[in-house]
């Protein structure tokens, strides 16, 4: 009997021996589980951050290539409109010359009706231009369209509008060109 107790006996510290054992490899592969999980959970929340930094970072080079890309469109647009304000003005002293030359007397009828085609002609073409003439005569005085150089007295207008137009004023779509010179009622 003793016998058996003895292996009975040591039956059990084997048993207890082998279940410590398993205990620990189940313990410790429980902590490489889990301790690859942290490792992967903490990979995948970079690979997250990187990818909101990477999109964060195409969405405003986007927004500045688009902002870059209108304010060009603009630049070019305005340029256009610059250069081609900057011609009429140019042209603008050549129109009155030559509207005062038709204003007088001419002996040539043929000589007059010609200059008058090619003004009309002048004329068409800033109308392709869109350039309009200002109306001014009789309207009240706007300083953002009219160059006073004059108060006038006695006259059949009211005041502060219009009596005179000594040089014609022109604007160029919403663009003004050149103011128109008048007087004004006083």
């Amino acid at each position: 009997m003793k016998e058996k107790n003895y292996n009975e006996e040591y039956a059990e510290i084997l048993e207890d021996g082998a279940s410590e054992e398993i205990s620990e490899n189940e313990s410790s592969d429980e902590d490489d589980a889990v301790s690859e999980y942290n490792d992967t959970a903490s990979q995948f929340a970079e690979m997250e951050e990187e990818l909101s930094r990477a999109k964060n970072d195409y969405i405003r080079l986007y927004a500045e290539y688009d902002n870059y890309r209108k304010r060009t469109a603009k630049e070019k647009t305005e340029t256009y409109s610059n250069a081609s304000a900057k011609c009429i003005e140019n042209l603008l002293p050549v129109i009155d010359s030559f509207e005062r030359s038709l204003e007088c007397e001419c002996s040539d009828e043929n000589f007059k009706n010609g200059m008058s085609m090619i003004f009309t002609q002048m004329k068409e073409f800033l109308n392709k231009m869109n350039v309009a003439e200002i109306e001014a005569m009789g309207k009240e005085f706007d300083p953002n369209f009219h160059n006073a150089i004059q108060k006038m007295s006695d006259t059949d207008y009211a005041e502060n509008h219009i009596c005179a137009v000594y040089q014609k004023g022109y604007m160029m779509g919403d663009k003004l060109i050149r103011p128109a010179m008048v007087a004004v009622a006083d």
